[in-house]
């Protein structure tokens, strides 16, 4: 089993920056992809960003990228999700999710690719 605890959600203002962190349980941290999903108010929960096993590829949604940054610590079994220049349509329930050990070099973008998941943090931003 793997627990995730999210953390670094908040209410900003458009323009500003947030950066949240996703802490994984377990000794398989390392073996396994991470990714970021989010879930607006009345919409399905949408892909955000996802990171292998090793750090060495990343996948971002189109909307997203330039803005948002993944990165992992398999030391610290933390992985953090730098999101710049936010807008209101950024604007979610941000969940951290973990992929099965040991499965294909290149992260999912899929939620069923992900069996674990943390309970969410508010990012709320406005204009």
């Amino acid at each position: 089993q793997v627990q995730l605890v999210e953390s670094g959600g908040g209410l900003v203002q458009a323009g500003d920056s947030l950066r949240l962190s996703c802490t994984a349980s377990g000794s398989t941290f390392g073996t396994r992809a991470m990714g970021w999903f989010r879930q607006a108010p009345g919409k399905e929960r949408e892909f955000v960003s996802a990171i292998s096993a090793s750090g060495s590829i990343t996948y971002f949604k189109d909307s997203v990228k330039g803005r948002f940054t993944i990165s992992r610590d398999n030391a610290k079994h933390t992985v953090s999700l730098q999101m710049n220049s936010l807008n209101p349509e950024d604007t979610a329930v941000y969940y951290c999710a973990a992929g099965r050990p040991y499965d294909l070099p290149s992260p999912g973008r899929r939620q069923y690719e992900y069996p674990y998941w943390g309970q969410g943090t508010q990012v709320t931003v406005f204009s």
